[in-house]
């Protein structure tokens, strides 16, 4: 009975630590939200989700504002074929959320067909109740 009860606690405890906090779940869904507005292109979607102080930094050390990032991506600038998001992190301080991901990917810039294999952190706050992209910055991978 007692290796019974040991085995099921551990089970219990393995799952507590696995489980993420409901605001760790919103957060996730805003990065799939983020995806999937990137890749649609659809300036009202890009224009939601992120906040109007957002700054956005690319891997190349160009920044963008709001206006720039949904411009970029809603004129197809800077398209986005294919997102795959890998090894997501989020950890929570307050309202505001940390976020750490593999991004790889295929995009079609400008025309000029490409790939990316970056290293990406997204800085999410919860503003008025909905969870905004208030900063990004990514790196090349190797």
């Amino acid at each position: 009975m007692k290796k019974l009860l040991g085995l099921f606690l551990c089970v219990i405890v393995a799952i507590c630590v696995q489980a993420q906090s409901k605001e760790e779940k919103e957060v996730a869904t805003a990065v799939e939200t983020l995806k999937k507005a990137m890749l649609d292109g659809t300036r009202k979607d890009l224009e939601n989700i992120a906040a109007n102080e957002l700054s956005y930094g690319h891997s190349n050390g160009l920044i963008e504002n709001k206006a720039e990032f949904v411009e970029a991506l809603a004129s197809g600038k800077n398209d986005f074929v294919t997102i795959n998001l890998a090894e997501q992190t989020v950890k929570m301080a307050g309202n505001t959320a940390l976020v750490r991901h593999k991004l790889t990917g295929e995009t079609n810039n400008g025309g000029q067909a490409g790939t990316v294999n970056l290293s990406v952190l997204l800085v999410w706050q919860k503003q008025q109740g909905q969870w905004k992209l208030l900063a990004r910055q990514a790196v090349k991978l190797l």
